[in-house]
Parts: structure tokens; sequence; C-alpha cells
């Protein structure tokens, strides 16, 4: 049986301009999320982590930043298969925390570890 795709990375840049020139961020980076999948981005310090997870999200500032190139396909239910990178504005607006959220880099600031989830876990940070 094969797994529902949610999320399909294909080769993603990321640039920021700097001194007049735009620097590559994000090179190159593919992935897909299949239904039922949790996926982890590791890497060191200033790799690109944050930088991948924003541009999925279309919350790169704009300048100095820009999502050159790549694609990043959300296969929505409703919609079917839409390339988050070139969606409008105020059309991404209606997907952000409907359809796709990210929970952001600094947790005690994003989720409460005293707090329940839906199904009555906690959650807990090592």
């Amino acid at each position: 049986m094969q797994k529902e795709v949610l999320l399909e990375v294909k080769n993603l840049v990321t640039e920021f301009k700097s001194d007049g020139e735009f620097i590559k961020a994000v090179n190159d980076v593919s992935f897909t999320l299949h239904k039922g999948e949790t996926i982890g981005i590791v890497g060191e310090s200033g790799s690109g982590k944050s930088v991948t997870s924003l541009s999925i999200m279309q919350l790169i500032p704009n300048p100095p930043g820009r999502v050159s190139g790549g694609d990043i396909l959300y296969h929505s239910k409703n919609k079917g298969v839409v390339n988050l990178r070139n969606l409008p504005t105020e059309e991404m607006r209606s997907f952000r925390g409907n359809e796709v959220a990210m929970i952001f880099q600094e947790p005690m600031t994003s989720l409460n570890p005293a707090t329940r989830t839906r199904h009555g876990y906690y959650v807990y940070y090592a």
C-alpha cells in the first residue's frame, strides 16, 4: 500500500541579498512528507533548517530574501496539488493555520509543556 503524499519540496533554493549580491542560504533541498509521518530537519547552526521551513510557509522577509527556485507542492484535500511557492500572499494566508502550520524553533514560546494535547498526552522537551 502506497502512502498518501502531503508535501513535496523539490530543489528548493532560497537566497538573501547581502552587499549587492544574492547568497544562497538553502540550495537544492528536496524531501517528501507522507500522511502519518513526522519529519525532522537537522543540521548545524546556520545550515538552513529554519530558512527551509520559513520558505515553505512563505514567511521569508522580502527584501532581503527570496525563494528563487524549486517547487513546494502541497497536496490539499480540498484544492488538489497546490504549488505554495506560486501562491499570492492573500491565498497563502488562507492555507496557514487552516491546512499547514509551523511550530517555531523556540519551543517554550510556541508550546506550553504543561498543557495536554487533544488526546490527553503531555508534550515534554529534553
